[in-house]
């Protein structure tokens, strides 16, 4: 909950200093798919995780809740699925290739290591902290899961936004 800094100021000759509140040992995850097809406007697709880190308790995504997003997201968008993912330690797992290499609707394409410039969520990452979050101490878990779910929406329903993402990359779209 340590808000990122885009821009702060102070008294001329005194450093900026941003107090925050107390730590807390909850956590949101958020996984994301950017969704293009040529000729139609981009969409966005996300689940968020509430985290309590419990003792015992996974502290991230387990690779059923990818598998749960793949499934939603090929039932909302009524298509097959080309997936270009990162090497996430998750996405690579015996059971998640077991349930890719189970569906005829889903390619996947891994990115080569340390490629995150490849990825376009990574943009609405960037997207979400440089903007929508930026410069705001949240004052509890909540706070943060709304305002994030709020700045996502609004990068949901900014098609410019997203294709702006995906021009970051290099990458385009080939209609076939």
């Amino acid at each position: 909950m340590t808000p990122p800094t885009a821009r702060t100021w102070a008294r001329r000759g005194h450093t900026p200093v941003i107090r925050v509140r107390g730590r807390t040992t909850r956590s949101l995850s958020i996984a994301a798919l950017a969704c293009y097809k040529a000729g139609e406007r981009p969409r966005l697709i996300y689940r968020p995780r509430h985290h309590d880190r419990r003792k015992g308790e996974r502290k991230s995504f387990a690779w059923t809740d990818y598998r749960d997003l793949l499934i939603a997201a090929h039932r909302q968008l009524g298509a097959p699925i080309v997936l270009v993912w990162d090497n996430l330690g998750t996405h690579l797992c015996a059971d998640m290739r077991k349930f890719i290499n189970g569906q005829d609707w889903l390619t996947v394409y891994q990115l080569p290591s340390y490629t995150p410039d490849l990825n376009p969520v990574e943009g609405v990452w960037s997207l979400l902290r440089r903007g929508f979050t930026a410069n705001t101490a949240f004052t509890s878990p909540d706070h943060l899961i709304r305002t994030v779910r709020q700045g996502l929406r609004k990068i949901q329903y900014r098609p410019a936004l997203l294709d702006g993402c995906l021009a970051e990359t290099g990458l385009t779209l080939h209609p076939g």
